[in-house]
Protein backbone atom coordinates (compact mmCIF):
# COMPACT_ATOMS: atom_id res chain seq x y z
CA UNK A 1 0.00 0.00 0.00
CA UNK A 2 1.59 3.20 -0.84
CA UNK A 3 -0.43 6.82 -0.45
CA UNK A 4 -3.57 7.65 0.43
CA UNK A 5 -3.60 11.21 -0.92
CA UNK A 6 -0.74 13.35 -2.64
CA UNK A 7 -0.31 16.92 -2.57
CA UNK A 8 1.62 19.64 -4.27
CA UNK A 9 1.90 22.63 -1.84
CA UNK A 10 3.96 26.01 -2.76
CA UNK A 11 6.69 27.08 -0.07
CA UNK A 12 4.40 29.02 2.32
CA UNK A 13 2.10 25.50 2.72
CA UNK A 14 -1.25 26.51 0.38
CA UNK A 15 -1.72 23.17 -1.73
CA UNK A 16 -1.80 24.10 -5.44
CA UNK A 17 -3.26 21.03 -6.45
CA UNK A 18 -4.51 17.79 -4.81
CA UNK A 19 -5.40 13.90 -5.73
CA UNK A 20 -7.16 12.12 -2.68
CA UNK A 21 -6.54 8.48 -3.84
CA UNK A 22 -8.74 6.20 -1.06
CA UNK A 23 -10.42 9.05 0.96
CA UNK A 24 -9.99 7.80 4.27
CA UNK A 25 -7.58 10.87 4.81
CA UNK A 26 -9.74 14.23 4.79
CA UNK A 27 -7.72 17.05 2.33
CA UNK A 28 -8.35 19.71 5.79
CA UNK A 29 -5.15 17.00 6.95
CA UNK A 30 -2.68 19.06 5.06
CA UNK A 31 -3.17 22.33 6.70
CA UNK A 32 -1.19 20.65 10.10
CA UNK A 33 1.66 19.93 7.96
CA UNK A 34 3.52 23.21 7.76
CA UNK A 35 3.16 23.83 11.00
CA UNK A 36 4.45 20.51 11.57
CA UNK A 37 7.54 21.45 9.66
CA UNK A 38 8.75 24.34 11.12
CA UNK A 39 8.24 23.64 14.40
CA UNK A 40 10.48 20.62 13.79
CA UNK A 41 12.92 23.04 11.71
CA UNK A 42 13.07 25.07 14.84
CA UNK A 43 13.50 22.37 17.39
CA UNK A 44 16.55 20.70 15.03
CA UNK A 45 14.39 17.47 14.83
CA UNK A 46 13.20 17.98 11.34
CA UNK A 47 12.32 14.17 9.66
CA UNK A 48 11.29 13.22 6.34
CA UNK A 49 7.83 11.57 7.96
CA UNK A 50 5.84 13.57 9.94
CA UNK A 51 2.52 12.63 12.05
CA UNK A 52 -0.35 14.35 13.59
CA UNK A 53 -2.58 11.95 15.13
CA UNK A 54 -3.02 9.34 12.80
CA UNK A 55 -1.99 10.82 9.59
CA UNK A 56 1.60 10.54 8.39
CA UNK A 57 2.88 12.97 6.31
CA UNK A 58 6.25 11.97 3.94
CA UNK A 59 7.27 14.62 2.00
CA UNK A 60 9.89 15.71 0.09
CA UNK A 61 11.26 19.74 -1.32
CA UNK A 62 12.05 20.54 -4.73
CA UNK A 63 12.44 23.70 -6.17
CA UNK A 64 9.64 25.99 -4.80
CA UNK A 65 7.50 23.27 -4.46
CA UNK A 66 6.71 20.47 -1.09
CA UNK A 67 5.44 17.17 -2.50
CA UNK A 68 3.70 15.37 -0.18
CA UNK A 69 1.85 11.98 0.17
CA UNK A 70 -0.46 10.60 3.50
CA UNK A 71 -1.75 8.05 4.98
CA UNK A 72 -3.76 6.47 7.73
CA UNK A 73 -1.91 2.68 7.38
CA UNK A 74 1.58 1.46 8.51
CA UNK A 75 2.55 1.31 4.62
CA UNK A 76 5.71 0.99 2.56
CA UNK A 77 7.85 4.02 2.95
CA UNK A 78 10.15 3.49 0.67
CA UNK A 79 7.71 2.92 -1.76
CA UNK A 80 6.14 6.10 -1.27
CA UNK A 81 9.51 8.04 -1.17
CA UNK A 82 10.62 5.94 -4.93
CA UNK A 83 6.80 7.03 -6.26
CA UNK A 84 7.51 11.20 -5.40
CA UNK A 85 10.73 10.71 -6.59
CA UNK A 86 9.37 9.20 -9.83
CA UNK A 87 6.74 12.33 -10.00
CA UNK A 88 9.12 14.51 -9.94
CA UNK A 89 10.85 12.82 -12.90
CA UNK A 90 7.85 12.62 -15.00
CA UNK A 91 6.90 16.24 -14.30
CA UNK A 92 10.02 17.15 -14.89
CA UNK A 93 10.08 15.16 -18.49
CA UNK A 94 7.10 17.07 -19.18
CA UNK A 95 7.81 20.29 -18.30
CA UNK A 96 11.32 20.83 -18.55
CA UNK A 97 11.77 22.56 -15.08
CA UNK A 98 9.21 21.21 -11.92
CA UNK A 99 8.13 24.40 -10.11
CA UNK A 100 5.32 26.24 -8.65
CA UNK A 101 4.56 28.42 -12.14
CA UNK A 102 4.69 24.78 -14.11
CA UNK A 103 2.15 23.32 -11.85
CA UNK A 104 -0.18 26.51 -12.49
CA UNK A 105 0.34 26.63 -16.27
CA UNK A 106 -0.84 22.89 -16.14
CA UNK A 107 -3.57 21.90 -13.97
CA UNK A 108 -5.20 19.54 -16.58
CA UNK A 109 -2.41 17.84 -17.59
CA UNK A 110 -1.24 17.08 -13.46
CA UNK A 111 -4.44 15.75 -12.94
CA UNK A 112 -4.50 13.73 -15.85
CA UNK A 113 -1.02 12.36 -14.76
CA UNK A 114 -1.42 12.28 -10.86
CA UNK A 115 -4.71 9.80 -12.12
CA UNK A 116 -2.72 7.35 -14.30
CA UNK A 117 0.80 7.78 -12.04
CA UNK A 118 -1.50 5.91 -8.91
CA UNK A 119 -4.77 4.55 -8.47
CA UNK A 120 -6.23 4.04 -5.28
CA UNK A 121 -2.94 4.38 -3.67
CA UNK A 122 -1.37 1.94 -5.44
CA UNK A 123 1.52 2.98 -8.22
CA UNK A 124 0.51 2.48 -11.88
CA UNK A 125 2.03 3.58 -14.84
CA UNK A 126 5.14 5.50 -14.10
CA UNK A 127 7.13 5.78 -17.14
CA UNK A 128 7.12 9.06 -18.85
CA UNK A 129 7.59 7.90 -22.67
CA UNK A 130 4.54 5.59 -22.35
CA UNK A 131 2.33 8.41 -20.54
CA UNK A 132 3.39 10.69 -23.44
CA UNK A 133 2.04 8.28 -25.78
CA UNK A 134 -1.68 9.27 -24.54
CA UNK A 135 -1.32 12.24 -22.13
CA UNK A 136 -0.27 15.11 -24.39
CA UNK A 137 1.45 18.52 -23.98
CA UNK A 138 -1.51 20.05 -25.10
CA UNK A 139 -3.83 17.59 -22.66
CA UNK A 140 -5.68 16.02 -25.13
CA UNK A 141 -8.17 13.36 -23.31
CA UNK A 142 -9.06 9.90 -23.91
CA UNK A 143 -12.35 9.98 -25.69
CA UNK A 144 -14.24 6.49 -26.49
CA UNK A 145 -13.98 5.92 -30.16
CA UNK A 146 -11.69 8.43 -30.97
CA UNK A 147 -8.57 7.00 -29.56
CA UNK A 148 -7.39 3.86 -27.91
CA UNK A 149 -5.23 3.39 -24.97
CA UNK A 150 -1.87 2.41 -26.22
CA UNK A 151 -0.83 -1.41 -26.12
CA UNK A 152 2.16 -0.54 -23.71
CA UNK A 153 -0.63 -0.40 -21.07
CA UNK A 154 -1.99 -3.17 -21.88
CA UNK A 155 0.68 -5.11 -22.62
CA UNK A 156 2.81 -8.03 -20.73
CA UNK A 157 5.87 -5.82 -21.67
CA UNK A 158 4.73 -2.18 -20.47
CA UNK A 159 7.73 -0.13 -21.47
CA UNK A 160 7.97 -1.65 -25.13
CA UNK A 161 4.87 -0.47 -27.40
CA UNK A 162 4.07 -3.01 -30.52
CA UNK A 163 4.69 -2.59 -34.56
CA UNK A 164 7.61 -0.44 -34.34
CA UNK A 165 10.04 -0.62 -37.14
CA UNK A 166 12.89 0.62 -38.71
CA UNK A 167 14.59 0.69 -42.00
CA UNK A 168 18.44 0.21 -40.29
CA UNK A 169 18.57 -1.92 -37.16
CA UNK A 170 21.32 -0.94 -34.54
CA UNK A 171 22.13 -0.98 -31.50
CA UNK A 172 24.38 1.48 -29.52
CA UNK A 173 26.37 0.40 -26.41
CA UNK A 174 27.85 2.91 -24.29
CA UNK A 175 29.75 1.91 -21.04
CA UNK A 176 30.72 4.78 -19.44
CA UNK A 177 32.78 4.67 -16.09
CA UNK A 178 33.30 7.66 -13.53
CA UNK A 179 36.67 7.54 -11.32
CA UNK A 180 35.54 9.26 -7.93
CA UNK A 181 38.99 9.92 -6.09
CA UNK A 182 40.15 11.46 -3.06
CA UNK A 183 44.90 11.65 -2.62
CA UNK A 184 45.63 13.29 0.54
CA UNK A 185 48.56 16.54 0.67
CA UNK A 186 51.09 13.48 1.04
CA UNK A 187 49.96 11.51 -2.03
CA UNK A 188 47.90 8.34 -0.33
CA UNK A 189 44.97 7.60 -1.62
CA UNK A 190 42.10 8.23 0.83
CA UNK A 191 39.08 6.84 -1.44
CA UNK A 192 38.92 5.37 -4.85
CA UNK A 193 36.12 4.26 -6.66
CA UNK A 194 34.56 3.75 -10.13
CA UNK A 195 30.97 3.97 -10.96
CA UNK A 196 29.73 2.71 -13.99
CA UNK A 197 26.82 2.76 -16.04
CA UNK A 198 25.55 0.80 -19.47
CA UNK A 199 23.75 2.85 -21.46
CA UNK A 200 21.61 2.05 -24.54
CA UNK A 201 20.16 3.26 -27.95
CA UNK A 202 17.93 1.08 -29.13
CA UNK A 203 16.76 1.76 -32.88
CA UNK A 204 15.19 -1.94 -33.86
CA UNK A 205 11.46 -3.10 -35.30
CA UNK A 206 9.09 -5.75 -33.20
CA UNK A 207 9.48 -7.70 -30.14
CA UNK A 208 13.81 -8.23 -29.79
CA UNK A 209 15.14 -10.16 -27.52
CA UNK A 210 18.34 -8.78 -26.18
CA UNK A 211 20.84 -11.06 -24.27
CA UNK A 212 24.30 -8.81 -23.04
CA UNK A 213 27.23 -11.10 -22.30
CA UNK A 214 30.09 -9.40 -20.06
CA UNK A 215 33.62 -10.12 -19.02
CA UNK A 216 31.49 -11.46 -15.31
CA UNK A 217 33.97 -12.76 -12.66
CA UNK A 218 30.68 -14.85 -10.99
CA UNK A 219 29.74 -15.97 -14.83
CA UNK A 220 33.41 -16.96 -15.12
CA UNK A 221 33.57 -18.94 -11.97
CA UNK A 222 30.07 -20.53 -12.84
CA UNK A 223 31.60 -21.82 -16.19
CA UNK A 224 34.75 -22.54 -14.99
CA UNK A 225 36.89 -19.81 -16.88
CA UNK A 226 38.84 -18.35 -13.98
CA UNK A 227 39.01 -15.10 -13.38
CA UNK A 228 41.41 -14.17 -15.94
CA UNK A 229 40.18 -10.61 -17.55
CA UNK A 230 37.15 -10.67 -15.66
CA UNK A 231 35.69 -8.16 -13.35
CA UNK A 232 33.78 -8.38 -10.01
CA UNK A 233 30.64 -5.98 -10.52
CA UNK A 234 29.30 -4.39 -7.24
CA UNK A 235 25.56 -2.82 -6.46
CA UNK A 236 24.64 -3.50 -9.72
CA UNK A 237 21.34 -1.99 -10.65
CA UNK A 238 18.86 -3.11 -13.42
CA UNK A 239 16.54 -1.42 -16.09
CA UNK A 240 13.29 -2.33 -15.05
CA UNK A 241 13.01 -4.45 -18.70
CA UNK A 242 15.73 -7.31 -17.15
CA UNK A 243 14.98 -10.36 -16.37
CA UNK A 244 15.99 -10.41 -12.72
CA UNK A 245 15.29 -14.14 -12.04
CA UNK A 246 17.53 -15.38 -14.89
CA UNK A 247 20.30 -12.87 -14.13
CA UNK A 248 19.99 -14.87 -10.66
CA UNK A 249 20.42 -18.17 -11.84
CA UNK A 250 22.93 -18.20 -14.60
CA UNK A 251 24.18 -14.51 -14.52
CA UNK A 252 22.38 -14.42 -17.90
CA UNK A 253 21.16 -10.44 -18.69
CA UNK A 254 18.35 -11.00 -20.92
CA UNK A 255 15.81 -8.05 -21.77
CA UNK A 256 13.08 -6.75 -23.91
CA UNK A 257 14.42 -3.22 -24.52
CA UNK A 258 12.81 -0.04 -24.53
CA UNK A 259 12.98 2.15 -27.64
CA UNK A 260 15.10 4.96 -27.97
CA UNK A 261 17.84 6.06 -25.07
CA UNK A 262 17.87 4.42 -21.78
CA UNK A 263 20.02 3.11 -18.73
CA UNK A 264 20.21 -0.74 -19.23
CA UNK A 265 22.28 -1.00 -15.31
CA UNK A 266 24.61 0.60 -13.07
CA UNK A 267 27.21 -0.75 -11.20
CA UNK A 268 30.12 0.18 -8.63
CA UNK A 269 33.70 -1.28 -8.34
CA UNK A 270 35.01 0.00 -4.67
CA UNK A 271 38.78 -0.95 -5.78
CA UNK A 272 42.07 1.23 -4.99
CA UNK A 273 42.69 2.79 -8.57
CA UNK A 274 45.67 4.06 -9.87
CA UNK A 275 45.02 8.03 -10.25
CA UNK A 276 45.20 8.52 -14.26
CA UNK A 277 46.31 11.74 -14.20
CA UNK A 278 48.74 13.02 -11.29
CA UNK A 279 49.28 16.62 -9.87
CA UNK A 280 51.93 17.62 -7.89
CA UNK A 281 51.92 21.63 -6.84
CA UNK A 282 54.13 23.52 -5.19
CA UNK A 283 53.04 26.94 -4.13
CA UNK A 284 55.70 29.76 -3.10
CA UNK A 285 54.82 33.06 -1.45
CA UNK A 286 57.78 35.18 -1.61
CA UNK A 287 57.74 38.64 0.98
CA UNK A 288 54.40 39.32 1.04
CA UNK A 289 54.39 40.90 -2.29
CA UNK A 290 53.88 37.69 -4.87
CA UNK A 291 53.01 33.86 -4.86
CA UNK A 292 54.32 31.21 -7.44
CA UNK A 293 52.41 28.38 -8.20
CA UNK A 294 53.96 25.41 -10.21
CA UNK A 295 51.64 22.35 -10.67
CA UNK A 296 52.86 19.71 -13.02
CA UNK A 297 50.10 16.72 -14.63
CA UNK A 298 51.38 13.53 -15.37
CA UNK A 299 48.79 10.95 -17.51
CA UNK A 300 49.32 7.53 -15.90
CA UNK A 301 47.42 5.59 -18.22
CA UNK A 302 48.49 3.28 -21.12
CA UNK A 303 50.30 5.58 -23.73
CA UNK A 304 47.92 4.91 -26.88
CA UNK A 305 45.09 6.38 -24.87
CA UNK A 306 44.35 9.83 -24.55
CA UNK A 307 42.43 12.11 -22.28
CA UNK A 308 40.70 14.97 -23.81
CA UNK A 309 39.22 17.84 -22.73
CA UNK A 310 41.63 17.86 -19.22
CA UNK A 311 40.67 20.78 -16.81
CA UNK A 312 42.82 21.15 -13.77
CA UNK A 313 41.52 23.17 -11.28
CA UNK A 314 43.85 25.00 -9.15
CA UNK A 315 42.52 27.21 -6.19
CA UNK A 316 44.80 30.57 -5.50
CA UNK A 317 44.59 32.89 -2.75
CA UNK A 318 41.83 35.05 -2.22
CA UNK A 319 43.63 38.69 -2.42
CA UNK A 320 45.48 37.79 -5.64
CA UNK A 321 45.82 39.49 -8.45
CA UNK A 322 48.12 40.37 -11.75
CA UNK A 323 48.08 36.94 -13.20
CA UNK A 324 50.75 35.74 -15.49
CA UNK A 325 50.98 31.87 -16.72
CA UNK A 326 53.54 29.82 -18.68
CA UNK A 327 52.30 26.46 -19.82
CA UNK A 328 54.24 23.49 -21.74
CA UNK A 329 50.79 22.91 -23.31
CA UNK A 330 46.98 24.18 -23.14
CA UNK A 331 46.20 27.15 -21.76
CA UNK A 332 45.47 29.19 -18.28
CA UNK A 333 42.80 31.41 -17.55
CA UNK A 334 42.03 33.22 -13.89
CA UNK A 335 38.65 32.90 -12.58
CA UNK A 336 38.94 35.82 -9.40
CA UNK A 337 35.07 34.88 -8.70
CA UNK A 338 36.24 31.61 -7.91
CA UNK A 339 39.82 32.61 -6.62
CA UNK A 340 40.83 29.69 -9.35
CA UNK A 341 43.18 28.97 -12.35
CA UNK A 342 42.03 26.50 -14.71
CA UNK A 343 44.46 25.35 -16.76
CA UNK A 344 42.86 23.74 -20.35
CA UNK A 345 44.87 20.21 -22.19
CA UNK A 346 42.49 19.84 -25.75
CA UNK A 347 44.52 16.59 -25.90
CA UNK A 348 46.67 14.59 -23.14
CA UNK A 349 48.30 11.59 -24.18
CA UNK A 350 49.13 8.74 -21.58
CA UNK A 351 52.71 8.35 -19.77
CA UNK A 352 53.23 12.13 -21.26
CA UNK A 353 54.12 15.24 -18.33
CA UNK A 354 53.06 18.54 -18.47
CA UNK A 355 54.03 21.88 -16.21
CA UNK A 356 51.98 25.11 -15.95
CA UNK A 357 53.11 28.21 -13.42
CA UNK A 358 51.50 31.08 -12.45
CA UNK A 359 52.21 34.26 -10.99
CA UNK A 360 50.19 36.68 -8.77
CA UNK A 361 50.94 39.37 -7.56
CA UNK A 362 49.69 39.95 -3.48
CA UNK A 363 48.40 43.17 -1.99
CA UNK A 364 51.27 44.94 0.32
CA UNK A 365 48.89 44.39 3.72
CA UNK A 366 48.28 40.61 3.84
CA UNK A 367 46.11 38.73 6.08
CA UNK A 368 48.34 36.96 8.72
CA UNK A 369 46.27 34.10 9.08
CA UNK A 370 46.76 31.24 6.68
CA UNK A 371 43.97 30.04 4.52
CA UNK A 372 43.01 26.64 4.58
CA UNK A 373 43.94 25.36 0.62
CA UNK A 374 41.15 23.62 -1.32
CA UNK A 375 42.10 20.93 -3.22
CA UNK A 376 42.48 20.94 -6.34
CA UNK A 377 40.19 18.66 -9.27
CA UNK A 378 40.62 17.53 -12.52
CA UNK A 379 37.79 16.83 -14.94
CA UNK A 380 38.76 14.42 -18.00
CA UNK A 381 37.26 12.28 -20.19
CA UNK A 382 39.48 9.02 -21.72
CA UNK A 383 37.59 8.01 -24.67
CA UNK A 384 38.15 3.80 -25.66
CA UNK A 385 39.43 2.85 -22.03
CA UNK A 386 38.09 1.18 -19.24
CA UNK A 387 39.61 1.53 -15.65
CA UNK A 388 37.90 -1.70 -14.63
CA UNK A 389 38.84 -3.79 -17.68
CA UNK A 390 34.78 -4.12 -17.96
CA UNK A 391 33.99 -5.37 -21.35
CA UNK A 392 31.05 -6.24 -23.94
CA UNK A 393 31.67 -9.68 -25.23
CA UNK A 394 28.64 -9.90 -27.01
CA UNK A 395 25.05 -8.86 -28.18
CA UNK A 396 22.80 -11.49 -29.27
CA UNK A 397 19.54 -9.53 -31.02
CA UNK A 398 16.53 -12.31 -31.65
CA UNK A 399 13.30 -11.18 -33.22
CA UNK A 400 10.91 -13.54 -34.64
CA UNK A 401 11.05 -12.00 -38.44
CA UNK A 402 15.33 -13.20 -38.13
CA UNK A 403 16.52 -9.81 -39.14
CA UNK A 404 20.17 -8.73 -39.06
CA UNK A 405 20.83 -6.29 -36.51
CA UNK A 406 24.06 -4.45 -35.83
CA UNK A 407 25.41 -3.75 -32.33
CA UNK A 408 27.95 -0.74 -32.01
CA UNK A 409 30.08 -0.62 -28.71
CA UNK A 410 32.31 2.28 -27.17
CA UNK A 411 33.88 2.71 -23.88
CA UNK A 412 34.44 5.90 -22.08
CA UNK A 413 36.26 6.56 -18.67
CA UNK A 414 35.42 10.49 -17.31
CA UNK A 415 36.36 12.24 -13.76
CA UNK A 416 33.86 11.99 -11.03
CA UNK A 417 35.03 13.75 -7.91
CA UNK A 418 38.29 13.70 -8.68
CA UNK A 419 40.56 16.02 -5.96
CA UNK A 420 44.03 15.73 -4.70
CA UNK A 421 44.78 17.48 -1.52
CA UNK A 422 47.66 20.67 -1.33
CA UNK A 423 47.73 21.07 2.27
Amino acid sequence: MAASALFILDLKGKPLISRNYKGDVGLGEIEHFMGLLLQREEEGTLAPLLTHGKVHFLWIKHANLYLVATTKKNGNASLVYSFLYKVVEVFCEYFKELEEESIRDNFVIVYELLDELMDFGFPQTTDSKILQEYITQEGNKLETGKSRVPTTVTNAVSWRSEGIKYKKNEVFIDVIESVNLLVSANGSVLLSEVVGTIKLKVFLSGMPELRLGLNDRVLFELTGRGKNKSVELEDVKFHQCVRLSRFDNDRTISFIPPDGDFELMSYRLNTQVKPLIWIESVIEKFSHSRVEIMVKAKGQFKKQSVANGVEIAVPVPSDADSPKFKTSVGSARYLPERNLVIWTIKSFPGGKEHLMRAHFGLPSVEKEEEEGRPPISVRFEIPYFTVSGIQVRYMKIIEKSGYQALPWVRYITQSGDYQLRTS
